[in-house]
């Protein structure tokens, strides 16, 4: 089954910075990934888009992380990363990796990221 697997959530204090990881499971390694990014979702509101990485299109980012998060994505080793800085309270949310491999999507399990003094 394939999986996309993040890491990197946890407790972080305003204006500080973390950095959150997403790896496909080893059968995710055979699909071409033609984008990967992340998305987030906090309690109340609806899944918003973070970032996303295209083959085809570049980087997009969400207008409320712009400037202040970085999206890196190594293709060949189905990887993706998130480094977020200038954190703020509104930022706390489940984070989720996904990627579209052809006509299809896959999803990670989501990881928490807190941002609080």
């Amino acid at each position: 089954q394939v999986q996309l697997v993040e890491s990197g959530g946890g407790l972080v204090q305003p204006g500080g910075s973390l950095t959150l990881s997403c790896e496909a499971s080893r059968s995710g390694r055979d699909l071409r990934f033609g984008a990967m990014g992340w998305y987030r979702q906090a309690p109340g509101k609806q899944r918003e888009l973070v970032a996303i990485s295209s083959t085809s299109t570049g980087t997009n980012y969400g207008s409320s992380v712009k400037g202040r998060f970085t999206i890196s994505r190594d293709n060949a080793k189905k990887t993706v990363e998130l480094t977020m800085n200038s954190l703020n309270e509104e930022d706390t949310a489940v984070y989720v990796c996904c990627g579209r491999a052809g006509l299809r999507e896959y999803w990670g399990q989501g990881t928490q990221v807190t941002v609080s003094s």
